[in-house]
């Protein structure tokens, strides 16, 4: 009821589209009751005493009933369609809205396959319950009330005899109603697993070519498929079966009907006229009762979907501005972690962290995977909250200020380019799209991007594709760096940026990374010996506490962590790169 509840109050706003809806579908339900009812006139009247003016006038009549009838049905359908779309498309933005709230832990949890499922498909499926199966529930109960009003007045005898089986015609719309619920919740699961395959092997399918791996992706997407359709017969038999045994039970009224009702004919208690008055309204009776089976089939279904939409709904979004929030002002002195403690998943991350990066300050994070390195960074924009200690800018607590102005003061660069399927302009201006083209220009050029960018047919107005496909790695990184110099931001993110880079393009955006690090408090998590060179300190990371600080040569003398991670990781890039000059200078 809840859930009904919920929805109704979607439909609230659009009350004078209903209100218009409603009279149509009364429209509709008079005309078909009133088509009942003229039976009568029109047998005895004409067929039995041959009445000519009556023929005259019940021609028109019987005209104007199915002229208005069909005006009605147009209109119920066309207004109870705009709600039902309406509150769909509502729903459907207001559950993506509600996305963007949430923090990046829902969508650790929560595959991505999923999520486009619930806006998608279930959202859909609410379409159906709000617009299609709501207009029939009340235009059915409007003709059911109709129509049990004609049979009572044609014969309240007989509507007694069929009001008494008529009860036992609802009995299959609750059973079934019931199973086809469970049946739905769990084929929309199941839509849910085949989009979360379809995300993961369309957008790596390169990976699947390149390990010879369709046959078993196929395999895979065969199995969730046939799972998949085997819910769905389940749910046909279910909504076949509600039909047939209604008309089973209707039938055995009717027979009975027909017997007691062609008795009295015969012994000229009622009419030829009378009896199939009441006759027509019976079985026009049946059907709409018929029909609220295949609604609540239709609403069961929808009312699945929308447990499940609202439980995304309900998910209450784990960063939020405190009441209270003030306006961050641009960052001036320098940041502070402070007795931070991290916990993810029952599983401590980071353990006591005390550390302090002036303004302008370039710090070098290092350590093993694992370490905790990304979740550090990770906690400054907020994008996880702090499990213990506070993360200070100028003395002021983060969780004290508003989330769109702490990260208006930060700037991201992750090994990871995230680009859209755009234009290399709102790429750029991505944040701020009303940036100026000399703007963007220059964030290019410093970005060491004007170059390729130009060499393109369309320039900066050249779509680059789904994250930035028909660029290079390091073209798509450069037009990342170029993001985050146009948003001027003063503290700076890089997490591995080059790592996943050749030399010769690391080369390219390294300098366009120098030109970003200018002016900025930056924090590198590092992965090329240059990039921990250049730092005014180097923090070592292991079991998630920091075990050492201080610059690259002092560190390498304590012979500690950091010296072992430079033996065993950096040693191995230099002398790769050493090698990489000495062909390309034989070459």
């Amino acid at each position: 009821m809840n859930l009904y509840r919920r929805l109704l109050k979607l439909v609230r706003p659009y009350w004078q589209h209903l209100a218009i809806a409603m009279v149509c579908m009364l429209g509709v339900a008079v005309c078909t009751a009133a088509s009942a009812y003229l039976i009568k006139p029109v047998l005895d009247d004409i067929f039995i005493n041959k009445k000519e003016e009556m023929l005259k006038i019940l021609v028109v009549v019987v005209l104007l009933v199915f002229i208005i009838k069909g005006l009605s049905a147009w209109g119920h359908a066309y207004f109870m369609n705009y709600v039902g779309q309406r509150i769909v498309t509502q729903l459907r933005q207001k559950l993506y809205d509600h996305l963007q709230t949430l923090s990046l832990s829902f969508f650790d949890q929560m595959p991505t396959g999923v999520m486009i499922s619930r806006i998608t498909n279930d959202v859909n499926l609410i379409q159906g319950a709000v617009s299609n199966a709501v207009t029939g529930l009340l235009k059915d109960s409007f003709s059911i009330i109709g129509l049990i009003a004609v049979i009572f007045y044609r014969d309240w005898q007989l509507a007694i005899i069929a009001m008494v089986v008529l009860p036992f015609a609802f009995l299959p719309i609750v059973k079934f109603g019931r199973m086809l619920r469970r049946i739905s919740t769990k084929s929309q699961e199941s839509m849910g697993d085949i989009s979360v395959i379809l995300h993961e092997t369309i957008s790596g399918n390169r990976i699947v070519k390149a390990f010879g791996m369709e046959e078993y992706e196929k395999k895979r997407f065969a199995e969730e498929n046939m799972k998949y359709f085997n819910y769905l017969m389940k749910s046909v038999v279910v909504r076949s079966l509600s039909s047939p045994v209604m008309e089973f039970l209707g039938g055995v009224g009717i027979v009975f009907i027909i017997w007691y009702g062609g008795y009295n004919v015969i012994r000229g208690v009622s009419t030829p006229g009378n009896f199939f008055s009441f006759l027509a309204a019976l079985l026009m009776l049946y059907d709409p009762v018929k029909r609220l089976s295949n609604i609540n089939n239709v609403l069961q279904q929808g009312m699945a979907a929308a447990q499940r939409v609202y439980d995304i709904l309900d998910t209450t979004p784990e960063i939020r501005d405190k009441p209270d929030a003030i306006h961050l002002p641009r960052l001036r002195h320098g940041l502070e972690f402070r007795r931070v403690q991290f916990h993810y998943q029952n599983k401590t991350v980071l353990k006591d962290i005390n550390l302090k990066v002036a303004a302008g300050e370039i710090v070098a994070i290092v350590g093993v995977s694992g370490a905790g390195k990304t979740t550090l960074v990770n906690l400054i924009p907020r994008f996880y909250e702090v499990t213990d200690g506070a993360i200070l800018i100028d003395g002021v607590d983060i969780r004290d200020a508003t989330v769109s102005s702490l990260r208006s003061q930060i700037g991201v660069v992750t090994q990871q380019t995230i680009l859209f399927n755009d234009t290399v302009r709102n790429n750029i201006a991505y944040g701020d799209m009303d940036k100026k083209e000399e703007e963007i220009i220059a964030a290019a050029k410093a970005a060491n991007a004007h170059d390729f960018v130009m060499e393109t047919d369309q320039g900066f107005d050249a779509h680059i594709g789904e994250q930035g496909v028909r660029l290079s790695g390091g073209e798509r990184q450069r037009l990342c760096i170029a993001r985050a110099l146009l948003k001027n931001a003063p503290i700076l993110i890089l997490d591995e940026a080059t790592s996943s880079l050749d030399s010769e393009a690391e080369i390219e955006v390294q300098k366009a990374l120098d030109n970003l690090m200018q002016g900025r408090t930056t924090l590198v998590i590092a992965h090329r010996l240059s990039t921990i060179q250049n730092a005014d300190r180097i923090v070592v990371l292991a079991d998630g506490r920091i075990v050492e600080e201080g610059r690259h040569k002092e560190l390498l003398k304590i012979n500690g962590e950091y010296c072992r991670l430079y033996e065993l990781q950096f040693a191995q890039f230099e002398a790769a790169d050493d090698a990489d000059r000495g062909v390309r200078s034989t070459g």
